[in-house]
């Protein structure tokens, strides 16, 4: 991947929901491409504590930081006097907000307006305090039942948590107008890759696909399932999408996938030739029709103009990679 500064000696990096999927990735790629970098990861970390739906309300877990070497920081953004703290004892450069009630399925109204927007404002005000540049995730999720090529101004979010992430979009075009730091919201598509293992039930479905063919189960698939058409994109290109909008051309709010949906069907024909099984597709009812998206696809030509972002994994190509990682897994945390 080619580096947007050869390096980023005395340069401190701020990454929110640092011990989730995507924050360790990020930690891991400052590691290894610029030690010279000090990276400080917050994270709320998991406990026992679950949301309504049953799901947990923080993913943070500490096996996707085993091997990191920066400095750690259990807290919640929801925590002014932290964020105060923040402000006070160190001096961002950059800030990578991935910290966020991620769940989609989450019915608490409240917790996620306050922990994705409200949150999120206040960093804002610290980053815009540092002069530091802010890179957060947004997500697909806002665009809702739009038509596809989903693009940035046809939003029609259908969940909570695709309204705060539209909202924390507006607050940022807000926050443009009125300070000199580049501020750049990533939307993310469907993604799938290492260190997602954590988020349970929320992980991809490359993963949960993976690891019911190598338990011998016949993967479950919707009825139509080569006709449910997702845009998904690989660890890989979320971490390129971000380190070029640390520098990007203008600030503004970018699709992040691989302009090219696919199928449900494909995940498992894939991951059938790469494990080497042979399983008979099981077909079930979709229970989600009406409250389902059928299809998205990211349309990139502004990512790829204003950011000089390119996705770089073909499905074919991210799954190979992923399968090792995916065997790791079930012999090490599944079994």
């Amino acid at each position: 991947m080619k580096h947007i500064e050869n390096t980023l000696e005395g340069k401190t990096i701020l990454i929110t929901g640092g011990a989730g999927f995507i924050g360790s990735s990020l930690a891991f790629y400052f590691q290894q491409n610029h030690p010279d970098a000090k990276v400080v990861v917050l994270d709320s970390f998991r406990s026992g504590e679950k949301l309504s739906n049953g799901n947990l309300k923080s993913f943070g877990h500490f096996k996707n930081l085993l091997g990191f070497k920066g400095e750690i920081i259990s807290g919640d953004i929801n925590d002014k006097d932290l964020l105060l703290q923040l402000e006070t004892d160190y001096k961002f450069d950059y800030i990578f907000h991935e910290a966020a009630i991620s769940d989609t399925t989450a019915q608490e109204q409240d917790l996620m307006i306050k922990t994705n927007v409200n949150a999120y404002k206040d960093l804002l005000e610290l980053a815009i305090a540092h002069n530091a540049n802010m890179i957060y995730a947004s997500s697909a999720a806002t665009y809702g039942n739009a038509d596809s090529p989903q693009k940035v101004g046809n939003e029609s979010p259908q969940n909570v948590y695709g309204f705060s992430k539209l909202s924390m979009d507006n607050l940022s075009r807000e926050y443009m107008q009125k300070s000199d730091i580049t501020i750049v919201g990533l939307r993310y598509f469907n993604v799938y890759g290492p260190r997602e293992y954590f988020k349970n039930t929320t992980a991809s479905m490359v993963l949960q696909f993976g690891h019911q063919l190598l338990a011998g189960k016949n993967p479950r698939l919707f009825e139509d399932s080569d006709k449910i058409l997702r845009d998904f994109i690989y660890i890989e290109d979320i971490i390129q999408a971000n380190i070029k909008a640390m520098h990007p051309k203008q600030s503004g709010i970018y699709n992040v996938g691989t302009g090219k949906a696919r199928s449900f069907q494909d995940i498992v024909d894939i991951l059938q030739q790469e494990l080497g099984t042979s399983l008979k597709c099981e077909y079930i009812p979709n229970p989600f029709i009406g409250s389902y998206q059928f299809h998205t696809e990211a349309d990139i030509s502004s990512s790829r103009e204003g950011l000089g972002y390119e996705p770089l994994f073909e499905m074919e190509d991210a799954i190979k990679a992923y399968v090792p990682e995916i065997k790791r897994l079930f012999k090490e945390e599944v079994k």
